[in-house]
């Protein structure tokens, strides 16, 4: 009797089990998931990201980064058949209306429109993100000096108002300009960096030219994920470890897939961490390619004397 009564229970916990999951199933939208898009925005190409997500029984939800900014959160996402639409409060734009968004779903891409806060309309289009394994035990291969510490051989600028040079075997951004950016390209690395800034300057590296990690004079503040060492709008560090401006300081950022690991100023602030999407600022949204370091040159100061990277075998 006590096998039978077991038993009974066994045969109610698997019914309950397999009803949840069709329930889960059935909900499921092929709109789900992380987006890679480009833009058409003020005459060029720009790149931008798209998640949508279940929040709930019915409700989608998502976040979105454009071409500058952090990732915003997307309240609801309405469907319409294969159609959808969503809105966005302005965030770096000083006056207008929100940022709404129309949108296809055809064939596993998406297409859409995109009316901006002073009312102009854009067209957009994406496709889903790659996964980017993780490789468990990569091979590295012999660290490159990406900085010569004697001229700017292997780099170029996003544009002609350029204020960096090297002096005394030191990289330096005078002020707000050109983003510095490699010619060579990488896809899984560990990189190291040692450079310094000037009070209150602010600027970023973005890994593959895509993730921006945080530089800038955030001493004393409570972690966040648009502070110092901070995947921009993404990942936070779990501790605040910037020093005085002035002083020289180091990044030493692992890259495998989408997993990142960071350690600034000798201690480990994000661990193996994934990154769900690109950052605002990105020099595209193919992720599934190899991707430059870019230098964040337009907002402010800052000076390296190490840039070093091991790539992947």
């Amino acid at each position: 009797m006590i096998f039978g009564r077991k038993l009974s229970y066994v045969l109610i916990f698997s019914i309950v089990l397999l009803s949840s999951f069709q329930v889960y199933s059935q909900n499921f939208h092929p709109l789900e998931g992380r987006w890679d898009l480009e833009m058409e925005f003020e005459g060029k190409t720009v790149p931008s990201w798209l998640e949508v997500r279940h929040s709930g029984h019915e409700t989608l939800v998502g976040r979105f980064v454009f071409a500058m900014g952090s990732a915003r959160p997307v309240a609801e996402v309405k469907i319409h058949g294969n159609k959808f639409s969503f809105d966005i409060p302005r965030q770096w734009e000083p006056e207008g209306n929100d940022m709404v968004f129309h949108g296809e779903l055809i064939d596993d891409a998406l297409k859409g429109t995109m009316i901006y806060t002073d009312g102009s309309v854009t067209s957009w289009e994406g496709i889903r993100a790659p996964k980017l394994k993780a490789t468990a035990n990569p091979k590295w291969d012999k660290p490159i000096a990406l900085f010569n510490g004697k001229n700017l051989d292997g780099w170029h600028m996003d544009s002609e108002n350029s204020q960096w040079s090297v002096d005394n075997g030191i990289l330096k951004n005078a002020k707000g300009g050109a983003n510095l950016i490699s010619d060579q390209k990488f896809t899984d690395f560990k990189l190291k960096v040692e450079f310094r800034y000037p009070k209150g300057s602010n600027s970023g590296i973005y890994l593959r030219g895509r993730y921006e990690v945080q530089i800038a004079d955030n001493m004393g503040y409570d972690p966040s994920d648009i502070y110092f060492s901070g995947i921009y709008g993404f990942l936070e560090p779990n501790e605040n470890t910037a020093k005085k401006p002035g002083e020289w300081q180091t990044y030493d950022i692992t890259l495998i897939g989408r997993r990142v690991t960071i350690v600034a100023n000798g201690k480990t602030v994000i661990s193996d961490q994934t990154i769900p999407g690109i950052t605002g600022g990105a020099l595209d949204s193919k992720e599934g390619e190899p991707g430059a370091f870019m230098v964040q040159g337009d907002h402010g100061a800052v000076e390296f004397r190490k840039f070093e990277v091991t790539p992947i075998k």
